[in-house]
């Protein structure tokens, strides 16, 4: 009999509009952008479902369609490619969700915040412990964070958050945690929302990776409107913590802020640089254009140079 998971509910926030990335992401979500050839949201999910989680769900708001129809199948695009020998892609298209998994989207009805985003999973969640996953926080770890996480869980059987230090100059961009003791896993002591490097408990950031209580819920739900006029479940958290153990977890692994255009540059490159096909000539390419000296520009007017009949 296969053993069940611990947690089975994976909750992925993808309401929010992109605004950082416009016009790219004024018709197709931010989550759908690709890093090499698949979107982040796929990477949020294939981590999810390596962590044991079986039920997706999906918090969308405007414009995010694009999403549900990423993760349902395409019978014409099958017999398509069956019908011109690529089997290969059509494996590819299946892999995009195993058939144990199952899909729920929830419409969040007003941009309120994470927390009520959160919130807005309640019904799908139900009484039992569940990841919240940031698809903006691309990691590339093994094992993946959550699953680091679910087996601090399954020590601890308490909330975890997923952590990691950052440069304390910028601490009011992140919620900020006060730990009891070194080490990898520490019980919280404090969390606080984008405090001013001055007024900071630590440098002890979190990241977009939760395991929650369904305890927190409640607290959602009586918490009121924070900073930023929204709904913080930074602030769900800092009172879950003072009725039950809740522990920062330093996750193994390299985050890419995929959420800013630099760190999703750099998410690009470093996928693309290990990608199995294309890394080494990628790599190739990298070393030409870094001794050049030039980018787009320069290469543009390298190929002036050659001509209208060369190449």
């Amino acid at each position: 009999m296969t053993k069940r998971p611990l947690i089975e509910t994976a909750v992925f926030p993808v309401a929010g509009r992109g605004t950082r990335f416009l016009p790219a992401t004024k018709a197709s979500p931010k989550e759908m952008l690709p890093v090499v050839d698949k979107p982040l949201i796929q990477y949020a999910v294939e981590e999810a479902l390596a962590a044991g989680a079986r039920r997706l769900v999906f918090i969308t708001g405007a414009s995010k369609r694009a999403i549900e129809d990423h993760f349902d199948s395409d019978q014409e695009l099958e017999n398509l490619l069956k019908s011109q020998g690529k089997s290969e892609l059509v494996k590819q298209l299946h892999s995009v969700l195993p058939s144990y998994a199952t899909c729920i989207y929830i419409r969040q009805p007003a941009p309120l915040g994470l927390g009520h985003a959160v919130l807005c999973a309640r019904p799908a969640v139900g009484n039992e412990p569940f990841f919240v996953h940031l698809a903006d926080d691309l990691i590339t770890a093994d094992p993946g964070c959550l699953s680091q996480m679910a087996e601090v869980y399954s020590a601890k059987r308490a909330s975890v958050i997923g952590c990691e230090v950052v440069p304390r100059s910028e601490t009011d961009k992140y919620g900020i945690v006060e730990v009891e003791a070194r080490g990898t896993t520490a019980r919280i002591r404090s969390i606080v929302e984008k405090p001013k490097p001055a007024q900071a408990p630590s440098n002890l950031a979190v990241v977009g990776r939760y395991l929650l209580s369904p305890a927190i819920f409640d607290h959602l739900e009586r918490i009121g409107k924070g900073a930023g006029g929204e709904i913080q479940l930074t602030d769900g958290i800092a009172r879950l913590l003072q009725e039950e153990a809740v522990y920062a977890h330093r996750f193994s692994g390299q985050r890419f802020d995929c959420g800013s255009k630099l760190g999703y540059l750099q998410a690009t490159v470093a996928y693309a640089l290990a990608h199995p096909q294309l890394g080494p000539e990628f790599r190739a390419h990298l070393r030409r254009v870094v001794s050049a000296g030039g980018g787009v520009s320069s290469a543009a007017g390298r190929r002036k140079s050659l001509g209208p009949t060369q190449k």
